[in-house]
């Protein structure tokens, strides 16, 4: 692929992870719990540890790079959508978050399939691990809190 190319990928992945960190900010504002505020900022963090690999990708190219296996837990696999609001409560909030990351990790699977076979697919296969581990992150808290309540 040619460089152009794959500058034009990196932009899309990097607009892509710029949402993702201004979504967790915009809903550490609409929390009223600390515990999960700060779990939204460490995401906020990630997802901006994702921008430098990106871009670290422009200079550095793709090389090394490894994947991780990340266990899937499928509790948000059946759960339907929330939209942020001010009474949001710590289930919507985790609901919100999984789904989120959902979808990054269905993305970023896609275009892995679409370059397969290429250092950029493995570099789509390592950040849908890596949305997979946010996701995770969300369903154990979920398993933790919500469903050993009810």
């Amino acid at each position: 692929m040619e460089n152009t190319g794959l500058n034009s990928i990196i932009d899309f992945a990097i607009d892509r992870e710029k949402e993702a960190v201004e979504f967790y900010t915009a809903l550490q504002e609409k929390t009223k719990f600390a515990g999960v505020r700060d779990m939204l900022k460490e995401l906020a963090a990630m997802e901006t540890g994702h921008i430098s690999v990106l871009n670290s990708i422009r200079t550095k190219g793709i090389d090394n790079i490894s994947i991780q296996q990340i266990k899937n837990l499928h509790i948000s696999d059946y759960m339907v959508e929330k939209e942020p609001s001010q009474d949001m409560d710590y289930q919507d909030i985790l609901i919100i978050a999984m789904k989120r990351e959902e979808k990054s990790k269905a993305l970023y699977e896609d275009l892995a399939v679409r370059f397969e076979d290429s250092p950029t697919g493995k570099l789509f296969s390592k950040i849908a691990a890596e949305e997979s581990d946010h996701k995770l992150k969300f369903e154990k808290l979920y398993d933790e809190t919500v469903l050993k309540e009810n």
